[in-house]
């Protein structure tokens, strides 16, 4: 019998990176509260990598809870500019602020995966993709935020590559998947030496 696979997300774009791969899986949301880990975490100046992995393996383990056996892969990503580590805006104003502070700079995506089964870790990893966004004026930040609306609070860096955001960016240094939250080249590795997938 094969181990199911589980995808403790709610994420569209983690979801298509799995189903493009030919993977057969289950997505389930994680049931845990982001906002009070990263402020804990915060307390405790915990790296832009550790806060993604932390978030990833939580995701995974209350997943893990619910469906014994099963292999749930967590994923959680965070963006940092030098030692500063940003979270999802909280509203238009934040979504502008963001883009203010990351224009004419290169930031980081810190983007990890967790592998729990039967509530123990078995697995975790961080893939970096660095990327720097062009110069923007206030004007294009507002005429840019009217156009994707609030989508741009769906992600921490207030854009969506995938989408009007590639429009941002001057240089990109990573590939797609670290990107988008979810380094499918080192998982699907991990997956064929666990057996969980075919090799």
């Amino acid at each position: 019998m094969t181990t199911k696979i589980i995808l403790a997300s709610a994420s569209p774009f983690r979801r298509m990176l799995m189903e493009n791969a030919g993977l057969s899986f289950e997505a389930h949301a994680a049931d845990i509260d982001e906002r009070a880990i990263e402020s804990r975490l915060e307390n405790v100046s915990s790296t832009p990598d550790a806060v993604a992995i932390v978030l990833a393996t939580e995701k995974a383990s209350e997943v893990s809870r619910r469906f014994p056996d099963a292999i749930i892969i967590g994923s959680d990503q965070t963006m940092s500019l030098r030692n500063r580590t940003f979270h999802k805006p909280k509203d238009m104003a934040d979504a502008a602020n963001h883009l203010r502070l990351l224009s004419g700079n290169t930031h980081r995506l810190n983007s990890a995966i967790a592998l729990v089964q039967n509530g123990q870790i078995i697995w975790q990893h961080v893939s970096h993709a660095n990327l720097t966004m062009r110069d923007l004026s206030d004007e294009f930040i507002a005429r840019h935020l009217a156009r994707v609306g609030d989508r741009a609070m769906s992600s921490v860096g207030a854009y969506q590559l995938e989408g009007e955001g590639l429009q941002l960016f001057s240089k990109i240094d990573g590939d797609y998947f670290t990107i988008i939250g979810l380094p499918m080249l080192p998982l699907l590795e991990k997956l064929r030496e666990l057996g969980a997938i075919d090799g």
